[in-house]
């Protein structure tokens, strides 16, 4: 019951969105447009429901075709790279030091080690494929609509089958390995990084909260070499005068927004899942897709 009033929820902010998407398409000042794709980003980066889907549809419906470029949305995910290390640096310093004790002293075995060996490794699959596939993927309505219930069917078969006794203590390098080739299913519009790492994660036996804080981690350097390279990007259009003027001030704002917005998710998901299960995210990425589907049926041009 609680999942299905958390769904309703869900779709009639949605629909509230949708009334007042024309007039907003008409009234939203730049500095407005960039502050709410920050929330959108922020919200959906962490939670699995795909952020990519989420903002290349939430652009089309309310026309914010400049700020809504690909480019401009991966730059405000340094938003929630500062989310991720700000909510995690505790454990991420651990880690670090552990690592780096483990490798003074050759105990290849210590728990860090194996964490951030697991995080490396399982970091290149994505990046690899990233780079050979960045200009082939198409942002397409269709293609999101497909993955949301494709992935939806994907985390429901995880959740129910997912033995869920594997805590954080018993991440393996192996795992970094399995998770990070799952990881790169989000290269698809659609499959969401997120919910492909979580997936993965419960496939292989880890526990709900685990699986999100290893899913985190995984993203850490993921999000911060995107960023980084269109930061770069966003920097010489910029110098070559192909951007307004106040895009710097723009990022600020976006990227601000999409770090409290994204811290808030972490917090959020993590205490979710610690006494809660994944299917109201699978009700609702089925929902999405239906409804991206029966738009697209109904002559939505995508």
């Amino acid at each position: 019951m609680t999942a299905i009033l958390e769904l309703c929820s869900i779709n009639l902010l949605s629909s509230s969105l949708l009334i007042v998407a024309e007039n907003t398409q008409r009234q939203a000042p730049e500095w407005l447009q960039a502050f709410i794709l920050g929330i959108v980003q922020g919200i959906t980066e962490f939670l699995p429901i795909s952020s990519t889907a989420h903002l290349l549809i939430f652009t089309k419906v309310f026309g914010w075709k400049e700020l809504g470029a690909k480019d401009f949305v991966d730059a405000i995910q340094f938003g929630s790279v500062i989310a991720i290390v700000w909510y995690f640096w505790s454990l991420i310093s651990t880690i670090v030091k552990g690592a780096i004790k483990a490798l003074q002293t050759k105990d290849w075995e210590r728990e860090e080690w194996k964490i951030m060996v697991g995080i490396g490794v399982g970091t290149l699959p994505a990046l690899i494929f990233g780079f050979l596939l960045k200009d082939i993927l198409p942002d397409s309505a269709l293609i999101i609509a497909i993955m949301s219930v494709i992935m939806a069917i994907l985390l429901a078969l995880a959740e129910k089958f997912g033995s869920r006794k594997r805590g954080f203590d018993a991440l393996q390098i192996k795992d970094g390995i399995l998770v990070g080739l799952g990881q790169t299913l989000a290269l698809i519009p659609g499959a969401s990084r997120s919910g492909s790492t979580l997936t993965t994660s419960l496939f292989l036996g880890l526990e709900r909260d685990t699986a999100a804080k290893f899913s985190f981690l995984l993203g850490f350097p993921t999000l911060t070499v995107a960023t980084l390279y269109k930061s770069l990007k966003i920097f010489q259009d910029f110098q070559a005068g192909q951007l307004p003027d106040n895009i710097v001030l723009l990022l600020v704002i976006g990227i601000v927004s999409t770090f409290i917005f994204s811290y808030l998710s972490i917090a959020f998901l993590i205490r979710y899942l610690q006494t809660k299960n994944t299917l109201v995210f699978v009700w609702y990425r089925l929902a999405f897709g239906i409804v991206i589907l029966l738009a697209i049926a109904n002559g939505w041009k995508d």
